[in-house]
């Protein structure tokens, strides 16, 4: 076993599957929650996670292969890859590319009724030229413009403070990419807009 990250929700590392080298996301407990009530959020956590990485792959979304879930651990496919993040902040040259790509994945996403939920340069993956989208753990499945305007916010706020000096470029290639693979873009849009002028998230807790 090799940990790879630690976080507050959940510990990843790798470990051999079946003869094959696989990524392990496991939820961590809780020492302030009821045992047996902790437990049962964490299984329904990562049953939940499992399921949107299954409808994201039949969707066609580039994300990792589940291999199975097993009580509070979800076994994976492990992409060997660069984090779009750094890629971006040492290539600008593609940058466009590269963005217009991230919109046509989170467009068929939100095409299909799913939320990410963290949508940020940190949770992709970019591997033989290929966007892969990772780390579902706050997403949610919903046809709402209001939750897909969120997702769309998270992403823009996360471009400004990450790649500041290329946000206008990158977010107008971006939109450029969702639109083509989200017929319901606009209403999306829209709810993004609102959600500015009311000046605040939706809490969808």
């Amino acid at each position: 076993m090799k940990e790879i990250s630690r976080g507050a929700e959940a510990v990843l590392y790798l470990e051999k599957h079946e003869g094959e080298t696989a990524l392990i996301k496991e939820r961590i407990k809780k020492g302030y929650r009821v045992s047996e009530l902790d437990n049962s959020i964490r299984k329904e956590r990562t049953a939940r996670e499992m399921k949107l990485l299954l409808e994201a792959k039949r969707a066609g979304v580039n994300v990792p292969v589940v291999m199975t879930a097993k009580d509070c651990k979800l076994i994976m496919e492990f992409l060997k890859g660069e984090r779009v993040k750094e890629l971006l902040n040492s290539n600008k040259r593609d940058g466009e590319e590269i963005a217009e790509q991230i919109g046509r994945e989170a467009g068929l996403l939100h095409e299909n009724g799913i939320i990410h939920g963290d949508l940020t340069t940190s949770n992709m993956i970019i591997r033989d030229g290929r966007i892969y989208f990772i780390d579902f753990g706050l997403g949610m499945f919903s046809q709402k413009p209001e939750d897909q305007g969120v997702d769309l916010i998270v992403f823009r706020d996360a471009l400004k403070s990450t790649h500041f000096s290329d946000f206008e470029v990158l977010w107008q290639s971006f939109i450029k990419g969702y639109k083509q693979t989200n017929k319901t873009s606009k209403e999306a849009l829209k709810a993004l807009a609102s959600i500015e002028r009311r000046g605040r998230y939706v809490n969808r807790e």
